[in-house]
C-alpha cells in the first residue's frame, strides 16, 4: 500500500482530529514525503572481451552484496532444453533454490547429467518432459553433459542475487533496477580453465547509469 500523506493544510492532534499545520508539522510531513519516495535504481552496463579483443558470448555477469542475497527469490520457469542435440541455452543463471527443467525437443532421447558438487543429478534417457525438475540449492557452477551425445554441454550458474545476466554476442550484458550500494562484480565464463575463480572487483553504485569494461583471459570470442 503507498505510503499517504496528510492533506497539506491539515495535521492530526490525538483524540483531536485534524487541526491546521503548525511550524512542527512541517518537518513531520518533509519526512514522510521523503520515506515515502522510492529509491533510485541504476543501470548497469558491462561490455566483456576476451583477451584478443573480441566481444565474448554467453559471459556471466552477477552484482553481489549483503542487500543482493536478502532480495535474491527462486526463479520460476527456468528450462534448459534439447534441440539438435544441443542444449539451449547453454549458459544460465539461476537464484539459489530455483527448479530448472529439462525439455527434450528433439526427436532422439537425451540422457541428462551432472556430476558437479554443485548439484549432481542423473536423469536417465528420457524424451518429452521430464516429470520433476531439478532444484539447485547451492551456489556454483553445475556442468551439464548428455551420456548419449558426447559434444553436449551447458552450464547452470547458480548464485544468491537478483542482478544478474549473459552476454549476448555483442559481449554486452544490461543489468536494470539495481539498487544504489557497494557491491561486487563477478564476471565468468565457460571457456576459462574448470576451476577457474570469477573475477571480482568492488563496483560503487548511484542512482546514475554505470559502464563498465572487463577482459577476461579467454581468447577467439570464447565460443
Amino acid at each position: 500500500m503507498p505510503c499517504l500523506a496528510p492533506p497539506p493544510a491539515l495535521r492530526w492532534l490525538p483524540c483531536q482530529g485534524w487541526r491546521q499545520p503548525s511550524r512542527l508539522t512541517a518537518p513531520l510531513l518533509a519526512a514522510c514525503t521523503l520515506a515515502c519516495t522510492p529509491a533510485l535504481a541504476a543501470t548497469v552496463d558491462v561490455q566483456l572481451n576476451g583477451s584478443d579483443g573480441k566481444p565474448l558470448l554467453e559471459a556471466v555477469v552477477v552484482l553481489e552484496s549483503a542487500a543482493a542475497r536478502t532480495a535474491s527469490k527462486p526463479q520460476p520457469g527456468i528450462e534448459v532444453g534439447q534441440v539438435d542435440r544441443r542444449f539451449a541455452p547453454r549458459v544460465v543463471v539461476v537464484p539459489v533454490g530455483s527448479a530448472v527443467s529439462f525439455p527434450n525437443h528433439d526427436k532422439v532421447r537425451h540422457h541428462v547429467y551432472s556430476l558437479s558438487p554443485t548439484k549432481p543429478f542423473d536423469i536417465k534417457l528420457y524424451s518429452g518432459v521430464p516429470a520433476n525438475p531439478v532444484v539447485f540449492d547451492r551456489t556454483g557452477v553445475a556442468v551439464l553433459g548428455c551420456n548419449i551425445h558426447d559434444n553436449m554441454a551447458a552450464w547452470v550458474v547458480v548464485v544468491e542475487s537478483p542482478y544478474h545476466g549473459v552476454s549476448a554476442a555483442d559481449g554486452r550484458v544490461r543489468i536494470d533496477n539495481v539498487p544504489p550500494g557497494h557491491y561486487r562484480l563477478k564476471a565468468w565464463h565457460p571457456s576459462l580453465p574448470p576451476g577457474t575463480a570469477a573475477q571480482d572487483q568492488p563496483l560503487q553504485l548511484g542512482p546514475d547509469r554505470a559502464a563498465v569494461s572487463i577482459v577476461l583471459p579467454v581468447t577467439g570470442g570464447g565460443v
